[in-house]
């Protein structure tokens, strides 16, 4: 069997998530190489992107190279993944989940009784400062995780928010952050995707027992509540499922851009029941209003 060809982005954290399951692989007996991937506006494909159904900001250069056969499996952040993969393309593993939550890098926490200024990309993370922090500024912060550090460090911004997953897989959290127990996260965060062509067996197989079933369950439901709402990978939604013994803990949430409209929801169910539960609290969310928000979104987004 030759070695599997792993795809990945060319960042320091895409490569530290392809090495990892490049390793897990290998404990299992399995060869692999790395063949990053960096995005291409020229793809030189027949059929149009969206025909195949490739949507992803962050995973389209590797959604086009599985499709050409370029590479076996790729490795993505899946909460960077929209809720519907590419024709062909098939859910192989669900890696064990890191810390799900954000974390807030700062230079001093006084800011937060006053006046401050803080900057993130997310709009889903900047509508939950804005619902908490009203008079706060928020600043567009956007690139790799060295780079929003580094500007972090040369603006005059209080704080920034990062996945807490994102700086602890790459050794790079700060003495000076805490974690932001109250802020939802984004579907998926911290868990790790692999993807690969469905008729692709023998990779399939391959990736099998890398899969955390505890994991997949909880995703499918905040990916399930996501794709319900119809909201894209930057609407202002975030949801989070846990397993506690028996009982699957969900929250979710629905914001306008400027956080001063907030739908919220909290249930539990039995985790043999898991099915629909994320489609049932996405339908609450609709109900109490969020159908109107979504439409005004949507013309937005």
């Amino acid at each position: 069997m030759k070695p599997l060809v792993i795809g990945t982005r060319d960042s320091e954290l895409a490569l530290w998530q392809a090495k990892t399951v490049q390793l897990q692989l290998k404990n299992n007996g399995v060869d692999s190489v790395l063949h990053p991937v960096k995005s291409s506006g020229d793809l030189n494909l027949d059929v149009p992107l969206y025909e195949m159904g490739i949507t992803g900001i962050f995973t389209k250069s590797l959604d086009v190279a599985l499709i050409k056969k370029e590479i076996d499996l790729a490795v993505h952040s899946m909460k960077d993944v929209p809720t519907q993969l590419p024709k062909t393309i098939v859910q192989a593993a669900v890696l064990n989940r890191a810390n799900p939550y954000d974390i807030l890098v700062h230079k001093g926490l006084d800011f937060l009784d006053g006046k401050g200024h803080i900057a993130t990309g997310s709009l889903r993370r900047k509508a939950q400062w804005l619902n908490r922090y009203p008079n706060h500024e928020v600043s567009n912060l956007r690139g790799n995780v060295n780079t929003r550090l580094k500007k972090l460090k040369n603006n005059d911004w209080n704080a920034a928010i990062f996945a807490a997953a994102g700086l602890g897989r790459i050794q790079l959290t700060p003495k000076n952050s805490q974690i932001i127990n109250w802020m939802i996260p984004a579907p998926a965060q911290g868990a790790m995707l692999v993807v690969s062509n469905e008729k692709n067996t023998q990779v399939l197989n391959a990736l099998k027992p890398l899969n955390d079933k505890t994991t997949e369950i909880c995703v499918s439901i905040e990916r399930s509540f996501l794709r319900t709402l119809e909201g894209g990978c930057t609407a202002p939604i975030g949801a989070l499922a846990q397993v506690n013994e028996n009982d699957i803990h969900f929250e979710g949430v629905l914001l306008s851009l400027d956080g001063k409209q907030r739908f919220y929801i909290k249930k539990k169910c039995k985790i043999n029941n898991y099915k629909g539960f994320g489609e049932c609290c996405a339908q609450e969310i609709l109900n109490q209003g969020g159908d109107k928000l979504m439409d005004k979104l949507r013309q937005i987004l």
